[in-house]
């Protein structure tokens, strides 16, 4: 039985879609990536002090300087990286470490009678920050910049690509549902500042994108001979059931509506940051350049959340190539592939750190997610979606308009992208056996401890205390990741408890056909998978050097074999053959069972000898007389 994919409109091939088309689409990748920029600076600014929110009129600054590294990012993945339309964005695995540090490591300076223990290190996530402010901006900047060191070193050395290789459907399925479900925090914060808003745009977003999915675009010709007409033709309808709702409903409030918007949702403190205060006192020209907004400082703690920082921020990373590629109906991104697409985006993270951003740079989940939605995505429409970052982070005025869009439309942003990235986790359970025991042990204890530990450190950071103070952070800025608990959990327990292949979801959809067929049909499969993750034909006529060939840039580079194991791939004879449990990080002593694949009709009987793992399987034949 074939399965229709996710995106049937996926323009994959050699073909791309119009440049109109190709216009609008990088206008919707924009507006995502726009909105969870704004989220990002919203919620980290609440941690800043109110006395410093009065004379704080750089923040249109940051967020141009991020949207500048954005876009270089976004275009070194398209150009170098994975070659996946995957739009660069910060993440909530940088928010959470830079939350971290913002709030847990305020000294609690105690008054002179009091001098008979030591000033406590965490201070909760609710107490002002009583340190200097802009030094403590540095010092994200730091921390940003170790992610992007540890980006690059996981993705130079290889790692990347490894850990994507043993990812298999009992690691996407949870990870990707956790990732999903632990949005709702920041979700119901943006949308509770206006409920009506918040849920039009979901109502409408799935009205577009479900319900008139089959009704196509009027578009006006005019000729000659036959005047004007207006014919339905492509494009549907569905491919903008996020930009219409966003435009549609930010045009209508910012008509109804010229009231500055009440910041003062998110804390208290940001009723002073108003639009007339930021955007009408922004360069419209502004060329980003490193050491503007002072040089990223480095500290102890800003290398332990650093560390943080880009182990999380990888690992969301590593879900959405993969989930790319299914959009795409495309073979897993191969290791190297993998390997250059962390590089690229730990390349970003530098960049954006000597910008003085504070978050780095990541492949946006809420861009995968809304691609899944429309059902379209393409590569040209994320290239001009990188220029248009480009050009907004030249011009902070123009970037301060964002700030106008409702905050209750950034929350139904999270609830419609977010709420797919769940759906998509949990469509993985298809190809496996969910009624397994093994199976269910792992999705239940992996979402479960995935939502538990965050939430409980959340309300006592103080209970992780090792006595030095850069490890409590390090582990810290983990531990309250969702989604590095949910994917670490999943990934030690899939790749460790023994299952079949067809319970672990590993096989695919070519196991049952004939040998011939199944053969020719990887042939086929590794060839455009070559295709798709090969580097540039500039690269490619180029002669690399021979150091390009060794340690460690050698997992950054194609092999120069065509033959190359794709991600969560066996050999056909594993295929067909394997019906015994297996494992991928651990050695078994146990028995395999193997099957002949040449079966004669009613003529011979197959018997299979089975031995131990490390020694030869022998299968002998005997007839029937």
């Amino acid at each position: 039985m074939t399965t229709q994919s996710i995106l049937p409109y996926a323009y994959t091939g050699p073909s791309s879609p119009p440049w109109p088309l190709s216009v609008l689409l990088a206008l919707q990748h924009l507006l995502v990536q726009a909105s969870f920029l704004c989220i990002f600076h919203l919620l980290f600014l609440a941690t800043l002090p109110p006395s410093k929110m009065d004379d704080f009129q750089c923040w249109n600054e940051l967020l141009a300087h991020n949207f500048f590294a954005c876009g270089i990012s976004t275009a070194l993945q398209c150009g170098l990286g994975t070659r996946l339309p995957l739009v660069q964005a910060p993440s909530f695995e940088f928010l959470i470490p830079a939350l971290v540090l913002t709030q847990h490591t305020v000294p609690i300076h105690q008054s002179k009678g009091n001098s008979t223990g030591a000033p406590n290190e965490y201070s909760g996530l609710n107490c002002e920050n009583t340190r200097n402010w802009d030094s403590l901006l540095c010092e994200v900047s730091g921390a940003v910049l170790v992610s992007g060191v540890v980006q690059v070193a996981f993705g130079v050395s290889g790692v990347c690509g490894w850990i994507a290789k043993h990812c298999g459907p009992m690691v996407l399925a949870p990870s990707l549902a956790v990732i999903g479900l632990s949005a709702y925090r920041p979700a119901a914060l943006l949308c509770s500042e206006n409920w009506g808003i918040a849920m039009l745009l979901v109502l409408l977003t799935i009205l577009l994108s479900q319900h008139l999915s089959s009704c196509r675009l009027p578009l006006c010709q005019w000729s000659q001979a036959g005047g004007l007409s207006i014919r339905s033709r492509s494009p549907d309808i569905h491919m903008f059931s996020v930009l219409l709702p966003v435009s549609g409903i930010w045009l209508v409030c910012g008509i109804l509506n010229p009231i500055p918007i009440p910041w003062d949702v998110l804390h208290p403190s940001m009723h002073h940051l108003t639009l007339t205060n930021s955007t009408l006192q922004s360069p419209w020209l502004q060329v980003p350049y490193p050491g503007k907004q002072g040089w990223p400082l480095l500290s102890t703690s800003a290398v332990a959340i650093g560390a943080a920082m880009g182990v999380a921020a990888s690992i969301n990373s590593i879900g959405c190539y993969l989930l790319c590629s299914k959009a795409l109906r495309e073979p897993p991104a191969p290791q190297h592939a993998c390997n250059r697409g962390l590089c690229a985006e730990g390349l970003g993270s530098l960049l954006s750190a000597v910008l003085g951003s504070v978050s780095g740079t990541a492949s946006s989940m809420p861009n995968v997610c809304a691609s899944h939605l429309t059902q379209v995505t393409s590569s040209r429409s994320v290239w001009v979606s990188a220029l248009a970052c480009i050009l907004l982070g030249l011009s902070p005025r123009l970037t301060g308009l964002l700030a106008t869009i409702p905050l209750a439309v950034h929350g139904g942003m999270l609830c419609v992208t977010y709420s797919v990235a769940v759906g998509t986790g949990i469509s993985y359970f298809q190809y496996t056996n969910i009624d397994s025991g093994r199976n269910i042990f792992i999705v239940g204890f992996t979402m479960f401890m995935g939502l538990l530990v965050p939430k409980w450190l959340f309300a006592a950071p103080e209970a992780l205390a090792t006595g030095c103070v850069p490890v409590d952070l390090f582990l810290l800025s983990l531990l309250m990741v969702p989604a590095f608990i949910t994917g670490t959990l999943s990934f030690f327990l899939e790749n460790t408890v023994s299952g079949t292949l067809q319970e672990r979801g590993l096989l695919s959809h070519f196991v049952s056909c004939k040998s011939e067929t199944a053969e020719n049909f990887l042939k086929e499969q590794n060839m455009n998978s070559a295709q798709r993750y090969k580097l540039p034909r500039v690269l490619r006529r180029q002669q690399l050097p021979s150091w390009c060939k060794g340690f460690p840039f050698c997992f950054l580079c194609p092999p120069e074999e065509a033959k190359e194991e794709a991600v969560n791939s066996y050999r056909l004879e594993e295929l067909h053959c394997s019906t015994g449990e297996t494992t991928d990080l651990l050695l078994k002593p146990e028995t395999v069972e193997l099957e002949s694949d040449s079966k004669q009709d009613n003529l011979g009987n197959h018997k299979c000898v089975t031995i131990l793992a490390n020694e030869r399987t022998l299968c002998s034949d005997t007839s029937i007389i």
